[in-house]
């Protein structure tokens, strides 16, 4: 089974969704795992609240740092930065980048409706060999 890292810089929203996302429709294929090079206080509300409205439970999740992991365990790295510096982590595994705005900001709500179906579009794209 395959380790992925969903990374972002503050690990409150897309890493979050993706991690959710990926336990959600790749569970019995991977170990979905998510972290931020500056990590928040906490998951944003609007995540979960999204995430809920698709049936996925992310309420549980903390927000992490990078440096929890042994990076020598991970498989792939996910970056799902945009405008923002996508943190940079060394490693001998594989890595995509996803490219998704951060939803926080006005229009939040639709913001984040639209990184969660994105990132979950990629997933399935993604991970469909």
């Amino acid at each position: 089974m395959k380790t992925v890292l969903f990374l972002c810089v503050a690990n409150s929203a897309r890493s979050q969704m993706a991690q959710g996302l990926a336990q959600h429709h790749l569970g019995d294929r991977i170990t979905a795992l998510s972290a931020g090079s500056e990590p928040s206080e906490q998951v944003n509300p609007l995540a979960v609240q999204v995430m809920a409205d698709a049936g996925i439970d992310i309420s549980p999740h903390t927000s992490k740092s990078v440096d929890q992991y042994d990076l020598s365990k991970i498989d792939l790295v996910v970056t799902l930065c945009a405008d923002e510096v996508c943190p940079a982590v060394p490693g001998k595994f594989k890595r995509l980048h996803w490219p998704i705005d951060d939803p926080a900001g006005p229009n939040a709500l639709e913001a984040f409706i639209k990184a969660r179906d994105l990132i979950s579009q990629k997933l399935i794209d993604g991970f469909s060999e």
